[in-house]
């Protein structure tokens, strides 16, 4: 399969080459218009189809893209399918915010999704006699540990819950912090499953935007869309 003869796709208008082979991916498109504009030099829109901004630029001398991914597994699975079979993108780290289930996280930490749980059908689309266990690249992984540590950032690595559902009827959330998971978001699983059928790199990297043991904490839509600037560098500085 030839990539340049399957761009530009039916939710990327960008030509080929457009996208760095790193790309950070925000759930929202405003995040990634804010990283864009504070960030990165030389920032150029690259994508806007459904107003989904795309946008690549240098940061520290490197090369960069950025792009949101939308909401939930589904979304992030058309983007990331597309960068990575179609714009010869190598690596993708998702910056995004989670709800956390652990006694030690609070607002504004980090989770580094080591593996993604999930209530998702995603990976049931490769027929495996079994059950897949999407997990992050080490290598990224590690980076970003260690970048944490250097920008003095309260942060746990482990297991991340990959909901198909925000609003949950069964509320089952709990029931995944008994078994060590540290929160909950909607997208990590499918992107490392694409990573791994793709061969392609991923890492997961959550702030804390709210949290189910200390909700008198939790964040607004502004403040997760502009505040959250740890994530953020700590993405551009292991991309």
């Amino acid at each position: 399969m030839s990539e340049h003869k399957n761009v530009p796709t039916p939710h990327i208008n960008a030509k080929y080459g457009d996208f760095a082979e790193t790309v950070l991916m925000p759930g929202d498109p405003l995040r990634a218009k804010f990283i864009a504009e504070n960030f990165l030099e030389n920032p150029v829109l690259v994508n806007n189809v459904r107003g989904v901004n795309g946008f690549t630029g240098t940061y520290k001398g490197k090369r960069v893209s950025v792009m949101a991914s939308g909401m939930g597994q589904p979304s992030i699975g058309i983007y990331s399918y597309e960068l990575f079979n179609f714009y010869g993108v190598e690596n993708i780290i998702r910056i995004g915010s989670c709800g956390s289930f652990h006694k030690d996280l609070h607002v504004r930490d980090i989770i580094l999704a080591q593996g993604a749980c999930t209530n998702g059908s995603y990976a049931n689309q490769y027929n495996l006699p079994g059950t897949f266990c999407p997990i992050a690249d080490f290598d990224l992984l590690q980076r970003a540990a260690r970048a944490c540590e250097k920008e003095g950032v309260n942060y746990k690595v482990g297991n991340i819950f990959s909901s198909d559902m925000f609003y949950d009827d069964a509320n089952s959330g709990m029931q995944w912090a008994k078994m060590g998971v540290l929160g909950v978001e909607m997208e990590s699983a499918a992107l490392y499953c694409n990573a791994a059928r793709a061969g392609k790199k991923a890492l997961c990297i959550c702030t804390v935007s709210d949290s189910f043991l200390y909700p008198e904490e939790n964040t607004t839509a502004e403040e997760r869309q502009n505040s959250f600037t740890a994530m953020m560098k700590i993405a551009l500085e292991i991309a």
